[in-house]
């Protein structure tokens, strides 16, 4: 009987870590973007002919009774910023206007949990999972 409790364990375990790792469990209405940047090369589409390293994760709260979603910089020092003027089912799909923050932000909108990139007025990013985020701030 102890083997089969340890093996529920160990798969129950392997769950939530398959969950964490996957950004599957997050805090509601909140995401956070992990991206990495390209040294000593330059970007081919996505592929980096250099070495990838963590970039910073950013991190966004939807609030929808405001329609407003506050996004900053995981333990970065810059002030968090505001997009308003946002459309809002949840915190993993949320659409916003253009404001003075946005070039502060990678994203205006989020579709399914995922950043759409290139909208105009933000940052450029290169967005990765958790797990490997991860492992190169680790040196791997």
């Amino acid at each position: 009987m102890k083997r089969v409790w340890l093996g529920v364990g160990v798969v129950l375990a392997g769950l939530v870590l398959a969950a964490w790792a996957s950004d599957f469990l997050t805090m509601q209405d909140e995401r956070t973007i992990f991206t990495v940047r390209c040294i000593g090369g330059e970007w081919a589409g996505e592929r980096c002919t250099g070495k990838l390293a963590a970039a910073p994760r950013y991190r966004f709260r939807a609030l929808k009774p405001h329609g407003e979603v506050v996004f900053w910089i995981v333990g970065g020092s810059e002030p968090s910023g505001k997009l308003s003027n946002c459309v809002i089912q949840d915190g993993r799909n949320w659409r916003c206007e253009p404001s003075a923050d946005a070039s502060r932000s990678i994203t205006l909108e989020m579709a399914q949990g995922t950043p759409v990139a290139g909208m105009p007025g933000t940052l450029g990013f290169h967005r990765i999972p958790k797990w490997r985020w991860y492992l190169l701030r680790q040196g791997f």
